[in-house]
């Protein structure tokens, strides 16, 4: 469209946010790979449970990320918390130091096992051809260092236009602050037509980018049940769920 002094105006344009872990990337699957492969050169394998091994990593993970996300905790901090109670648990006692040189090796096992889910980037051309001109972005809790480093790994920056993290803004999901904090980046460079937000957590995800306008998606690939409230709250916030992000083209296609 040309203005009536003859520049040219750019019409509004869709925007498709995503979370990264679990959403694009495998974490949860690198984790539990990566953690076995740890805890085997560290010989707390064969352990009578592998799989009750990967539970434990998994659930300090969530304690004490959730810990960081609250302020209690500095990010190397809520590592070496981590590492501490793992092998704890396996009899082994670690200082801080120590501490910080097992998380370091256990990251190395970690990221070897990165990678994205098989229909992530199938979903992003998808969306290129569904919604002509749409433009993708990141929102993403922790450190924008540390997330950029697996977009780069997995060969991905140059499909989204901006990378949001809660390190660099001061505010985490799900409150709205962050959402809106993307949108106005993606604002500045062209109009905003329609937003979406895409995420594997019900409330950090979909919910808190419905509150802040957006709509919100919730990938439930693993078929996870939500509580009263939450279900509740994702019906009046016209939450939508999907169980596959090959469902999403499609999804706002039709929407939009």
């Amino acid at each position: 469209m040309v203005s009536r002094t003859g520049s040219r105006v750019r019409e509004p344009s869709p925007v498709v946010l995503f979370d990264l872990d679990d959403t694009l990337m495998a974490h949860r699957e690198a984790v539990e790979s990566g953690i076995l492969l740890h805890a085997g050169e560290l010989g707390y394998i064969p352990d009578p449970d592998a799989a009750a091994m990967q539970r434990l990593w998994y659930e300090l993970e969530e304690r004490h990320y959730h810990a960081y996300l609250a302020g209690e905790l500095s990010f190397e901090g809520q590592r070496r918390a981590r590492a501490r109670d793992f092998a704890a648990a396996h009899g082994v006692d670690l200082d801080d130091d120590a501490a910080g040189a097992w998380f370091a090796t256990y990251f190395e096992r970690y990221r070897e096992s990165w990678s994205l889910h098989d229909d992530a980037l199938p979903t992003l051309d998808a969306l290129e051809r569904e919604l002509p001109g749409v433009r993708f972005g990141i929102i993403t809790n922790g450190e924008l260092e540390f997330q950029t480093a697996k977009l780069v790994r997995l060969e991905l920056p140059g499909r989204f236009s901006h990378v949001v993290a809660s390190g660099a803004v001061g505010v985490t999901k799900p409150d709205a602050a962050i959402f809106r904090h993307a949108i106005e980046r993606f604002a500045a460079d062209a109009p905003v037509g329609a937003a979406a937000y895409v995420g594997d957590r019900l409330r950090t995800d979909a919910i808190g980018a419905a509150h802040a306008g957006l709509l919100g998606v919730w990938l439930n690939r693993r078929g996870v049940t939500p509580t009263a409230d939450e279900a509740a709250d994702a019906e009046a916030s016209g939450v939508v769920e999907i169980t596959r992000l090959a469902e999403l083209p499609a999804l706002l296609a039709d929407r939009w």
